[in-house]
């Protein structure tokens, strides 16, 4: 059964826009299948997955053109650099000859940005629109539309869903393979996964080699979700060096599996944290990573919190990246008074805060470090706090939304 995705409407507007659209994202989310199901009759599909047509395409990327001429949908682009000038040769002559009808003339998808999106913005600049897909939404799971989340939306008035159904969502991940599979097949899907990304992607990376220390590394970082990042320690888990440890941290942003939430801050700040706040961005990965072997074991566990907070954080920034937006203003803060606040999300001048709690029955106290933003000189708009009420209930007293997780 498809998955209607919501990335669909800002996906054709930018496909009416520009000559040519990249959908990036890590692999197994969905790309391929969501784009040729929107594809119209007559768009040919290529994947360099298939090293024949990968061959075709490094050896002779014109003969390649020629034979998959647009408009065209080819996946897993990083594979073949050298066909992006001969896209733009081809892109530029189609806006001479007619530019109304020159858009659109290129699908494309990569799962691994690292050396990627250099060729992108050399060869592609001005003509190319690149939009972000992460694995389903807890939205698009429900079959309700979503907007960029802010505390002043409207949610759904109420959720059914509880804790440990949540956390069964939680543990079992976002990637459609694995959404709804029993826990054998979840088991032969995470473990093909990381074969898969290791042997296909990190393997031809040329920081890269050691594949086993690679993954003792990925583990480290799977490990320490939704905590302040701290290279030293994540290098000394996979006896690396901090250079190097930093190095394979960019690829795993690159390939979409981690986000590093940077703090706020600014020159009138001293005391603030500086260190960004690292989150693995699909929870079923990072419980398969951590070895936790049921959904019951995880809720009853000592991460059970941070697992919480990265799932409602992923599932925000899906909010923004099925918008279209792929660079919202997220951030978080934490001083030296260990005073905290999970995310920030800057919209237009106003910072609105955000906590997580996994708790059923959150306080109003929780919220009691939003009015640290006031120092920053900067409208403050309401704030969330974002838990397991089941209930939506604004609090205009105190400027805060109880907002249920499962509704964001």
């Amino acid at each position: 059964m498809f998955i209607e995705r919501q990335l669909r409407k800002s996906f054709e507007a930018a496909s009416g826009y520009f000559p040519a659209v990249l959908l990036i994202g890590p692999r197994q989310v969905g790309k391929t299948t969501f784009l040729r199901h929107i594809s119209e009759p007559g768009r040919k599909y290529v994947t360099l997955d298939d090293m024949a047509s990968r061959a075709l395409a490094n050896d002779d990327p014109t003969g390649f053109l020629e034979r998959f001429s647009p408009p065209v949908l080819i996946d897993e682009i990083q594979y073949s650099p050298k066909r992006l000038n001969v896209i733009k040769i081809l892109v530029d002559e189609a806006r001479f000859q007619d530019r109304e009808h020159s858009n659109g003339l290129f699908w494309l998808t990569g799962s691994q940005q690292f050396q990627m999106m250099k060729g992108v913005s050399e060869s592609l600049a001005g003509r190319v629109a690149i939009l972000d897909l992460l694995g389903l939404s807890q939205a698009e799971l429900d079959g309700r539309q979503s907007q960029p989340f802010l505390p002043t939306n409207e949610f759904p008035g109420e959720t059914t869903v509880r804790t440990p159904e949540l956390f069964k969502r939680i543990w079992q991940g976002s990637f459609p393979e694995a959404y709804d599979a029993d826990e054998t097949k979840r088991e032969l899907f995470y473990s093909g996964y990381l074969q898969t990304y290791l042997e296909r992607d990190v393997r031809e990376l040329d920081q890269v080699t050691d594949l086993e220390r690679f993954y003792k590394f990925l583990c480290s970082v799977a490990a320490r979700t939704g905590q302040l990042l701290n290279c030293s320690e994540l290098a000394r888990d996979a006896e690396i060096s901090v250079g190097t440890a930093k190095n394979w941290l960019g690829i795993l942003e690159a390939s979409h599996l981690v986000y590093l939430l940077q703090p706020y801050t600014s020159s009138l700040t001293a005391r603030l944290v500086k260190t960004p706040k690292l989150y693995m961005l699909d929870t079923g990965l990072c419980a398969y990573l951590t070895k936790w072997p049921s959904a019951e074991v995880l809720e009853a566990g000592a991460m059970a919190g941070v697992f919480f907070e990265s799932w409602c954080f992923a599932e925000i920034l899906k909010s923004y990246f099925n918008a279209g937006k792929s660079r919202p203003a997220f951030y978080f803060y934490r001083d030296k008074d260990q005073k905290e606040i999970d995310l920030i999300v800057e919209e237009a001048g106003t910072l609105y805060p955000v906590e997580f709690k996994k708790s059923a029955t959150p306080n109003i106290k929780d919220c009691r470090h939003f009015g640290a933003l006031e120092k920053f000189k900067k409208p403050v708009g309401t704030g969330a706090l974002v838990s397991m009420y089941p209930t939506w209930l604004p609090h205009p007293k105190n400027n805060c939304t109880f907002v249920p997780a499962p509704l964001i």
